[in-house]
C-alpha cells in the first residue's frame, strides 16, 4: 500500500494473493474516512466489486476509473459518507 496524498491511498492488487484480496479491501474501505480513497490497481475490470458496493453500501462510496485496461485498471474509491449518520459529518450520531 502506497499513500499517494493525505487523503489518498493505492493499493496494487495484483501483488495479493487471490484469496486475501476481498478481505484486505473491503477492511481498507471500512477504515476510510469520509472524504478519504483508495485507488485500487489490478489487471482485470473490478466491476463485480462496483456491484458488491453499489448493492450492500448503496451511498456509502464513490467510484471513478482512472484507467481503463486492457492490461491494467485503476480505480478510486472514495468514502462519501459514514455509515452511522446521514449527513456526511464522519460521527457516529
Amino acid at each position: 500500500m502506497t499513500l499517494i496524498d493525505e487523503q489518498t491511498l493505492s493499493l496494487d492488487i495484483r501483488t495479493i494473493p487471490r484469496p486475501e484480496r476481498h478481505p484486505r479491501i473491503f477492511g481498507l474501505l471500512d477504515s476510510l474516512q469520509p472524504g478519504h480513497a483508495v485507488t485500487l490497481i489490478v489487471d482485470h475490470d473490478p466491476i463485480p466489486l462496483y456491484y458488491h458496493l453499489e448493492t450492500h453500501f448503496d451511498g456509502l462510496y464513490g467510484w471513478d476509473y482512472l484507467e481503463r485496461g486492457p492490461e491494467l485498471w485503476r480505480v478510486q474509491i472514495t468514502r462519501k459518507k459514514h455509515e452511522g449518520c446521514n449527513c456526511n459529518c464522519g460521527g457516529g450520531h
